[in-house]
């Protein structure tokens, strides 16, 4: 038994060749792909940059507002 070269979805005729191409192409993402927004560098302290590392050594002015 040979593969078939057509194959038919919802009653239109599809080369089957066309269709594994179109997998390919699809199964392949661009080279590039845009951002969501802008990358800006981080500026805070590295003790700072966490909620862990924030919560585990508190910074000088954190004591301050809460002694308030």
């Amino acid at each position: 038994m040979t593969l078939p070269r057509f194959i038919d979805i919802d009653g239109r005729r599809y080369l089957w060749r066309d269709l594994v191409a179109l997998r390919r192409a699809q199964a392949t993402p661009p080279a590039q792909q845009p951002t969501l927004f802008a990358l800006h560098e981080d500026c805070r302290p590295t003790g700072d940059r966490t909620a862990a590392e924030r919560y585990r050594a508190p910074s000088l002015f954190t004591l301050l507002e809460s002694a308030d």
